[in-house]
């Protein structure tokens, strides 16, 4: 087995939702194996702990705004990008969903995922050295989630965002590919997932039985950023414990 420390070195690797934690565990893994992280959130408090601990150099934008994000990708070189930056907005019906928060989580997941590709695209195109990008997703984009209009909503136009890129930018040796997770089940995702009538029937249909960590989702990220995947892009990887494919 090759020694995989240590081969990203060189490659400057951009990751949204850093402060999160899948965000935050592929920056820990990213950094191990010897990148250059540049860690984004909303703001330098939110991203303090992660950049204290890994060293990363933080970088924070809003990911609503298309001039904060083009000012902050500008100057940088870039190889590689996570776009792991998200919302979950609420759990509601088509017929009474907020159109308000159904906005809120396109313009983040979708829209904001897109606008990153856009200004990191030009920079890895202008330095001519290929590079990878990768998109967090959701098994909501694969299956119907009851509750999940909007969020499953943007995460579908997310997977498309990334068969339409890969299609674009491979001839400049960029691959983009997305990942598509079960439930990490942090406080976050506790108050609707952990209940016990949610948890049951849907840890009971997974054929693992159990929900995923956050270095669950972190190492398949790292291992599509790397030549190890040389050959994949326009991919859209569940990291579900098999539940789509029940």
């Amino acid at each position: 087995m090759s020694d995989t420390r240590g081969d990203f070195a060189g490659k400057t690797i951009l990751v949204t939702g850093a402060s999160g934690g899948i965000g935050g565990a592929t920056v820990r893994k990213l950094v191990a194996r010897g990148a250059t992280v540049i860690a984004s959130s909303r703001s330098h408090e939110t991203l303090a702990p992660i950049v204290k601990e890994t060293g990363a150099t933080p970088l924070p934008f809003e990911l609503t705004s298309e001039e904060s994000i083009a000012g902050a990708l500008a100057d940088l070189d870039l190889w590689g990008v996570v776009n792991c930056g998200g919302w979950g907005g609420e759990i509601a019906t088509p017929q009474d969903t907020d159109i308000d928060v159904f906005d809120r989580v396109i313009a983040i997941n979708a829209r904001g995922s897109l606008l990153v590709t856009k200004y990191a695209a030009r920079t890895m195109i202008r330095l001519g050295k290929g590079g990878a990008i990768v998109n967090v997703s959701s098994q909501a984009s694969l299956v119907g989630l009851t509750g999940h209009i909007s969020y499953g909503s943007s995460k579908a136009a997310l997977d498309n965002i990334t068969r339409v890129s890969a299609l674009e930018l491979g001839g400049y040796g960029i691959r983009v590919n997305s990942v598509n997770p079960t439930v990490v089940m942090t406080p976050m995702s506790a108050w609707y997932w952990g209940r016990p009538e949610i948890e049951g029937p849907t840890l009971e249909q997974m054929p693992l039985h159990r929900w995923a960590t956050e270095d669950d989702i972190a190492g398949p990220i790292v291992f599509l950023l790397s030549d190890e995947a040389a050959m994949i892009t326009g991919a859209s990887l569940p990291i579900d414990g098999g539940y789509t494919n029940r």
